[in-house]
């Protein structure tokens, strides 16, 4: 089988099968972080030392490409499943907050809450906990491959591959948290925001809410989080784009109806020919929730490598299941399977890991992987254009010069 094209109308429909509600936007219009813009204790500003320098996040970003406020992870630095905490992604609008834990309180109300309770960081850490890895992805991420595979150039931060990381997050889950103001039987919503200067909020209809894989995580990777990534409290939705995993939780208020915020109506929404506003009223399109099956080499773009026998290896990942496969392909020849590595059904939401061997020979090539996931879905072969460059997700060419 060659590394032939699939129609627009299929590639459509592997887009569409993403549609739903949230996302994580390019910068400027869609400025929220991977889950929220800093603000808190700190008030959105940067912080800074004592000779006045200027630090917009906590960790050091030296390893990362940087987007403005921005951190992209270089793939070819990750080795195993778990991302290090020190090379986990980092989406931010404004500089990262720090926020004093002593003081910190959540609260938990809202019309279709019965009750409002405020919760200290000690009574959330003594509610059950529950673990899980789970990757999180900026529905941005790739939008910088747009031009490359469509003609069009999207707007927003043109990330390349690695605005995605893959972590093992603990705290107890939301629905125990909403339990505790108790829930209405006319509640629609449950909208999640983050203490931020723009007091980033991101809702969910009840049932994602309650579901037992929604947490509300207070570690990552069995330490407190950091406070690039939320610090007291993020909310984990495994499955979902980036900007739902809000960060920095300050407040989780049950609607009795639907709740339209920026996040789903001007922001994180498809814009398109194919996804007519009058259609998504009162949102600018089609907003979104799930991400796409996707896969990618971890190697520099481009890569160069030497002439010979080279393994190769990448991430592969879906919202909807364990990834089943991972298929390569080289300068649209034949396809041949990867060897798929942690493919677990008892870690639906993390990544996987691949390799494969090459026989490199010397020249420049174009390598393609795409992935196939529990639920069906393969990677297109043809990119479907938005304007606001979300859900990317075509087997992406990689080049490769081999000296």
């Amino acid at each position: 089988m060659k590394c032939d094209s699939m129609n627009r109308r299929e590639a459509l429909a592997v887009i569409a099968a993403g549609v739903g509600v949230a996302a994580c936007g390019p910068a400027g219009e869609d400025s929220a972080s991977e889950g929220g813009v800093g603000a808190g204790a700190a008030g959105g500003q940067a912080q800074e030392t004592a000779g006045g320098e200027t630090l917009i996040w906590v960790k050091d970003p030296s390893p990362f490409i940087q987007h403005g406020t921005n951190l992209e992870t270089r793939l070819e630095d990750l080795h195993s499943l778990i991302t290090p905490n020190e090379l986990f992604f980092v989406r931010n609008h404004a500089p990262t907050p720090r926020i004093d834990a002593g003081s910190y309180a959540l609260t938990v109300g809202g019309p279709g809450a019965e009750r409002e309770v405020r919760l200290s960081l000690d009574d959330l850490r003594a509610l059950p906990s529950q673990s899980q890895i789970s990757y999180i992805e900026c529905a941005g991420n790739w939008r910088g491959f747009f031009n490359s595979v469509t003609g069009r150039t999207a707007s927003g931060s043109q990330w390349g591959t690695g605005a995605i990381g893959c972590a093992e997050w603990s705290g107890p889950r939301l629905a125990d948290v909403l339990a505790l103001a108790g829930v209405r039987a006319d509640a629609v919503d449950v909208n999640v925001i983050g203490l931020d200067e723009a007091e980033w909020a991101r809702p969910m209809p009840l049932d994602k809410a309650f579901d037992p894989d929604t947490i509300l995580a207070l570690t990552m990777n069995g330490v407190p989080l950091p406070p690039d990534h939320g610090f007291p409290v993020r909310v984990v939705v495994p499955g979902w784009v980036g900007s739902s995993s809000v960060k920095w939780v300050g407040r989780i208020e049950v609607a009795t109806e639907k709740v339209w915020v920026r996040a789903n109506t001007s922001s994180y929404v498809l814009v398109g020919d194919e996804w007519p506003a009058d259609r998504y009223a009162p949102a600018d399109g089609a907003p979104i929730t799930t991400g796409m099956v996707k896969s990618a080499l971890a190697l520099p773009r481009p890569a160069q490598l030497a002439a010979g026998p080279q393994w190769l290896r990448g991430f592969a990942y879906s919202p909807r299941g364990p990834v089943e496969g991972v298929e390569w392909c080289v300068n649209d020849g034949p396809w041949a399977r990867a060897r798929l590595i942690g493919a677990s059904a008892a870690m639906p939401y993390a990544w996987s890991r691949f390799e494969f061997e090459w026989t490199a020979p010397p020249g420049s090539h174009v390598i393609r992987t795409r992935a196939t996931d529990a639920a069906g879905d393969t990677q297109p072969l043809e990119g479907v254009y938005n304007a606001k460059g979300y859900l990317l997700n075509v087997a992406l060419p990689h080049p490769v010069e081999v000296v």
